[in-house]
């Protein structure tokens, strides 16, 4: 195995490994990071075997999905430079990170005009929506970003149903802090020959950017709730500007006041929070 400094958006602090497919067993690589925040013991064990040295890696050959993802692949990144007007390059780079020596990354590509990572997929119809989709691929994408220290990624994805869509996703430090602890005892159970287990964290859900305008006219449960909310939208403003007005008038020395129907009370931290109360002469005189 050869490695030269990369002068790409990774910038010049990172490697570009020259290795055959065969050699992932060296290394966690994007579609490895998948398997890993996953919830199949199988698939885990299999993967685990697969780094050891000790089974040979799946053969994707004949799974057809897998194998239209491959074939359109240039046609998907045609397809997205068309579209935004952005140029990918770095395709098929492989990429070590600067520190974690078995974290590696093989690009689909990056943006040169944003530095995002850019990855092409191909996925069936049925039930597709963007956010399965995402969340599907997040912890690739995330382990990806990680790698080459990029903020942001684009998921391009053909369906198979004819249709193109772009997804956008921001790198999430909190995913990535919970992604790299996972891939950390996941590496050390290969090193040790430790059989690993499910990790079972609950990861956050993907962030994605919003770029779609709807119209919502035809969702009952919508329209009740709009309802609702220009009903008490006046009354919303009064009762928050009152409690702002009540809290001035509270002098700074009392932890508790009273009077009207209402009890406010000072926390040990100052804030200061409201309650009603039952009275018998709500219209009292002020005293």
């Amino acid at each position: 195995m050869r490695s030269v400094q990369s002068d790409g958006p990774a910038g010049p602090q990172h490697q570009i490994i020259r290795f055959n497919p065969n050699d992932r067993r060296h290394f966690i690589g994007g579609s490895d990071a998948r398997i890993i925040m996953g919830e199949d013991q199988e698939s885990l064990i299999r993967l685990w075997r697969e780094k050891r040295g000790e089974a040979e890696p799946e053969d994707l050959s004949d799974n057809l999905i897998v194998q239209l993802g491959t074939v359109t692949e240039v046609l998907n990144r045609a397809w997205y430079q068309r579209a935004s007007g952005h140029t990918v390059k770095d395709i098929q780079k492989r990429v070590r990170h600067p520190v974690h020596k078995w974290m590696a990354a093989t690009l689909d590509g990056t943006v040169e005009q944003t530095g995002a990572v850019f990855e092409a997929k191909f996925m069936l119809p049925w039930a597709f929506t963007e956010e399965a989709a995402a969340e599907k691929h997040m912890a690739q994408l995330q382990h990806n970003m990680w790698v080459i220290a990029a903020r942001n990624a684009v998921l391009s994805i053909i369906t198979g149903g004819g249709k193109w869509v772009e997804i956008k996703i921001h790198a999430d430090p909190l995913y990535q802090h919970l992604l790299l602890t996972a891939e950390k005892k996941f590496w050390r159970c290969v090193q040790s020959g430790e059989p690993p287990v499910l990790f079972n964290i609950e990861t956050p859900r993907p962030r994605l950017e919003a770029v779609k305008v709807v119209d919502m006219s035809s969702s009952n449960q919508w329209a009740e709730l709009a309802a609702t909310y220009l009903r008490t939208r006046d009354a919303h403003g009064q009762h928050e500007s009152a409690k702002a007005d009540l809290k001035k008038l509270m002098p700074e020395d009392v932890k508790e006041a009273t009077g009207h129907g209402i009890k406010a009370k000072r926390s040990k931290s100052g804030a200061i929070s409201f309650e009603a109360q039952a009275t018998e002469e709500p219209h009292a005189s002020v005293q």
